[in-house]
């Protein structure tokens, strides 16, 4: 299976993510071109060489109006207004890393959401392209509007801000297209730490939109003093990486190396690699406890059962059968690790009437098994996923589905036909 991997130990911004990805494409001039060719109003995006910590690698130079915009706090480009005609001297910006504090005394229109994917909409781009890059700036619209506490709607981005970002976005989302990778995996994200300034004040790191679109995502922190990952950095990894995880086995045949301008003691680039993956099947072990019970009720096999799942049992069962002389009866399963197994054997003696226990220790095959959060059209939900072997599943759990059905008064298959 080809495989992207993406190593985040540095965290992640938008054009290191793009400058990263453009390093595994055999032909990098055919990117550029397009990029250039789409028509965002004085974008031009241009790669150039950096090296970083002695190590060579890629810096994406993205420019409105012949000026790069520099990265000046937590917010990036997400510095936000609720009036169109409200004036500021900050332009907030996201590059690299690089969040020294600048003015600049020159009006900005805004663009809303709306105004952001419309532009989009025009973009000479196959539609799934366009769509991709819809979805990822309306996690960090939500993000920004859960974070200020203001509806979506009235959220604001500054215009040259928003055309550098379109271009990060559109850049990330493009060659992810050219590039065609059948999974896609990141590392835990190291976010930073310590506080920046912004035209809001001082705030923590991760940044309050980035720690929201990463809820999660595994993430940590550490002596470098600085935010790492950025807003938008944040919501191309939520949105593309079908897992977290440190680096599968796998065969590697490119690597490409995306840099940011700021400097710490490590080298500050976002990791892209390129290769085979060969699934292994995956197993664990696990314990079954069975006995035989021809003279209990109903309700006390349900009551023996709930007392086991309460004590952390993986799975309680009972199975019809038809014991000596034709007597009918059940089979009471318990399903447990091997750690657990004595206390299990010792809760079955306790509210069952057998008087043997047998025990099977079973080796199976599993599929890597997580569980995030989702927003639905009604609401949000968190959502069991699981892959391996070639397959991919998901379910919403039972509890949120009954709740939002509950809440919006609709059935729960209207719910669950969300997944």
């Amino acid at each position: 299976m080809e495989t992207l991997y993406l190593e985040c130990t540095m965290g992640a911004a938008g054009d290191m993510l793009m400058a990263a990805l453009l390093e595994l494409l055999p032909e990098p001039e055919r990117f550029l071109e397009k990029m250039n060719s789409l028509g965002l109003p004085g974008v031009t995006v241009a790669r150039e060489p950096m090296t970083k910590c002695g190590i060579g690698g890629t810096h994406m130079r993205v420019t409105v109006n012949g000026e790069e915009e520099e990265s000046h706090d937590a917010h990036d480009h997400h510095d936000y207004h609720h009036d169109h005609d409200h004036h500021h001297e900050h332009d907030h910006h996201e590059h690299d890393h690089d969040h020294h504090h600048e003015h600049h005394h020159h009006h900005h229109s805004h663009s809303s959401m709306a105004d952001i994917t419309a532009r989009l909409a025009a973009l000479e781009l196959p539609q799934n392209v366009k769509e991709n890059a819809r979805a990822v700036y309306a996690q960090i619209a939500e993000a920004e509007s859960h974070a200020h506490g203001v509806p979506v709607e009235q959220i604001h981005f500054h215009e040259v801000g928003t055309l550098d970002a379109v271009a990060d976005i559109v850049g990330v989302c493009l060659l992810l297209d050219m590039l065609k990778p059948e999974r896609i995996v990141a590392s835990p994200v190291h976010v930073g730490s310590g506080h920046v300034h912004c035209a809001h004040g001082v705030l923590p790191v991760p940044a309050p939109a980035t720690a929201y679109i990463l809820r999660g995502v595994p993430t940590y922190g550490g002596e470098i003093q600085g935010e790492l990952c950025t807003p938008t950095g944040a919501a191309l990894l939520k949105y593309f990486a079908a897992e977290f995880s440190p680096m599968p086995e796998m065969a590697v045949e490119k690597i490409g190396y995306g840099m940011g301008k700021k400097d710490f003691p490590r080298a500050n680039c976002v990791r892209a690699f390129w290769g085979e993956t060969v699934e292994r099947p995956k197993t664990d072990t696990i314990v079954e406890l069975d006995c035989n019970l021809d003279d209990m009720t109903g309700e006390a096999l349900a009551f023996a059962a709930e007392e086991l799942f309460r004590a952390g049992a993986r799975d309680v069962f009972t199975t019809p059968i038809f014991m000596k002389k034709g007597r009918p009866g059940y089979l009471f399963s318990c399903i447990c690790t091997a750690e657990q197994a004595d206390e299990m054997a010792a809760l079955i003696f306790r509210h069952t009437t057998t008087l043997g226990v047998r025990k099977k220790v079973c080796e199976r095959y599993v599929l890597d098994r997580a569980v995030e959060t989702v927003q639905t059209p009604y609401g949000e939900a968190r959502c069991k996923t699981a892959s391996g072997y070639g397959v991919e599943k998901r379910k919403l759990e039972y509890e949120d589905a009954a709740r939002l059905a509950r809440d919006n008064n609709v059935p729960l298959s209207a719910v669950t036909a969300e997944e």
